[in-house]
């Protein structure tokens, strides 16, 4: 993938020239560990250089699950041997995928100034005034014996932010060269939908927010019906039929009314009004739920977008996208048709991220997750 724009002048007090980065995602979907090595200056200028992706074992994943189950239970968040546990294992199977990541790139760690490490989202409550990603971000650094930013969402959700979604911010920069508005819709576990207007000065006109379920629901499906952990190509959805009464009622959750930014828990909604439909109608009723949570949520922004494009997991469901152009009335397009890699995105963007916090930066916005003004966010981890 070739650079993304071109350098832009620095702006802000603490702007710094361009600078290797590496960029470490594990979303909802518990599908694995992404991580990316980018140059940037955290402002105008990506030059993405290599990208690799580490699935978790199914054991892995059931450690997660057990961990965010028992994360959901608490009041706030607390050790507890299994979610400590877990944060353990994904410390240490991110130390790996940084190690792989550097030597497929043939670069040094002694060459690369900072690790952007989001670590693993167990539970996601605002409303109740924190989010929780587990991993260690000192220990990670003495790992990789690179400066480590992690704990990206924290301080934002305690100044009365949702935390969520922070990627908005690369989004502008991905898109600033193109006709606007534009939308960058991304589906991972949950989805989230970036609105970019014609004016991104400051990020005033940065719109962010998540959307609903986007491969979620779909997952735990497929897992509970079918034993696979996911629906390739939408194939089983596919070949099923909508079943537009449990889409209704679905829908009507008053969560979709309330105004942008928000921001949901992957456990927010459920499988269960499905239960009882055929496999592959269950598994049509559940895409169709998030092909509709996207129509809604382009209905809340500014004004319609000029092109939809589409990062994350979900974009390789042809049956999904495919339903969200019909129930949204605007193509979605995978953003590999503006020469990006949409499984590479989340984890650049907490690359750029992280170089942003060296920077004092800021990383969320009032539009993006509710916070009272630009924010700066992350946790600096130095080595020794």
């Amino acid at each position: 993938m070739s650079g993304h724009g071109a350098r832009a002048s620095s702006t802000g007090d603490g702007a710094m020239g361009s600078v290797l980065a590496i960029g470490l995602m594990s979303g909802t979907s518990l599908d694995g560990i992404d991580a990316a090595l980018v140059e940037t200056d955290g402002e105008g200028h990506v030059r993405p250089i290599a990208f690799r992706s580490d699935p978790y074992s199914e054991q892995m994943r059931d450690q997660l699950r057990e961990a965010s189950a028992l994360a959901l239970q608490f009041e706030r968040p607390r050790a507890s041997p299994p979610v400590m546990a877990a944060a353990e294992m994904v410390t240490n199977r991110h130390a790996l995928a940084v190690r792989q990541l550097l030597a497929e790139a043939g670069v040094a760690a002694a060459d690369v100034a900072v690790v952007g490490f989001h670590g693993q989202t167990v539970a996601h409550r605002p409303d109740r005034g924190w989010t929780w990603q587990i991993g260690d971000g000192a220990a990670l650094a003495e790992m990789v014996g690179i400066t480590v930013v992690s704990d990206f969402r924290a301080a934002d959700v305690a100044a009365g932010g949702q935390g969520a979604p922070l990627i908005p911010v690369y989004h502008a920069a991905l898109c600033a060269h193109l006709p606007r508005p534009v939308a960058v819709l991304n589906l991972g576990g949950v989805g989230n939908l970036t609105w970019i207007g014609q004016d991104v000065g400051d990020h005033g006109g940065l719109i962010a927010f998540d959307t609903g379920p986007a491969n979620a629901l779909i997952d735990d499906w497929m897992l509970a019906e079918a034993g696979l952990s996911h629906d390739a190509g939408g194939m089983l959805a596919g070949s099923g039929r909508v079943d537009e009464s449990v889409l209704g009622g679905m829908l009507d959750t008053p969560w979709f009314d309330l105004p942008a930014p928000k921001s949901l828990d992957r456990a927010d909604f459920s499988m269960q009004p499905a239960r009882g439909l055929s496999p592959a109608d269950g598994a049509a009723t559940l895409t169709a739920f998030t092909a509709e949570t996207v129509a809604l949520a382009l209905r809340q922004v500014p004004s319609r977008p000029l092109r939809l494009f589409v990062a994350g997991g979900g974009r390789h469901n042809a049956t999904l996208m495919r339903m969200i152009g019909e129930r949204a009335g605007i193509a979605a397009e995978p953003i590999e048709a503006m020469g990006w890699d949409g499984d590479a995105t989340e984890a650049e963007g907490f690359a750029y991220m992280a170089v942003r916090t060296l920077a004092g930066l800021p990383i969320s916005f009032p539009g993006t997750t509710g916070a009272p003004s630009p924010m700066a966010g992350g946790v600096i981890h130095r080595v020794g």
